[in-house]
């Protein structure tokens, strides 16, 4: 259940919010979802790949921190992320209402130990100018992705991959559901089409998450060395 109401001075001035990386706030997750202009951070740590919205059907961009369900290799209990942390996953309880933030007060993250949203003359704290500042980025990359998405899409640049893994312990893994930059596609783009990704910033994305692929082989070796240990 979710409780979001907008973010008031007065009323939520004692609020405080657990900001640290954990598995009981919602970071063991194994595919989450991003936005292109986080992709540089991301595409040095993680696997970037298309999937689709299980309601809607609808394409989204994500990128990989773990295997199976509910893992994410990146988040050490107690020490939090080892890389860049997706503006996704670091926004914890906050939304967007509008051109405000609103809170989840029904988030496991809002705890009295926490970092204060307010100082005491009722101006934001440096933790929630941060998360301002992070929605800041995050409102307009979504929109920007949207239309990067129905881009390549139009384009027939978008295509379905399987991914088989096998590890020492002797089990494997199939990943499905994921789709990727269809590169032989890419390559038989006019040029008037390949300048026009240029210009709008998209073929760098497309770049970067064609090259993200190899962070696949990083994400096997961390789930061997968790298996063996």
């Amino acid at each position: 259940m979710t409780n979001i109401v907008a973010l008031n001075t007065q009323i939520h001035r004692d609020l405080r919010v657990q900001a640290g990386a954990s598995a009981r706030f919602g970071d063991a997750r194994h595919f989450v979802p991003v936005v292109v202009n986080e992709f540089a951070f991301l595409a040095v740590h993680y696997p970037i790949f298309f999937a689709k919205d299980g309601e809607t059907g609808a394409f989204y961009c994500g990128a990989m921190l773990g295997i199976d369900e509910g893992e994410n290799l990146f988040l050490t209990e107690g020490k939090g992320f080892e890389t860049y942390r997706p503006l996704n996953m670091q926004r914890g309880p906050f939304f967007t209402a509008g051109s405000d933030i609103a809170i989840d007060l029904d988030d496991p993250r809002i705890d009295e130990n926490g970092v204060a949203l307010f100082v005491e003359d009722g101006q934001p704290s440096d933790y929630l100018k941060s998360i301002m500042g992070l929605f800041r980025d995050l409102r307009p990359g979504l929109d920007q992705t949207k239309v990067f998405i129905e881009t390549l899409m139009k384009l027939k640049l978008i295509e379905p991959i399987d991914i088989n893994l096998a590890f020492d312990d002797g089990t494997s893994r199939s990943l499905e559901g994921l789709y990727t930059v269809n590169q032989d596609v890419l390559k038989k783009l006019a040029d008037a089409k390949i300048v026009e990704l240029f210009h709008r910033g998209y073929l760098q994305a497309i770049y970067l998450m064609i090259a993200s692929r190899k962070q696949v082989s990083v994400l096997a070796q961390k789930k061997n060395a968790r298996l063996a240990g």
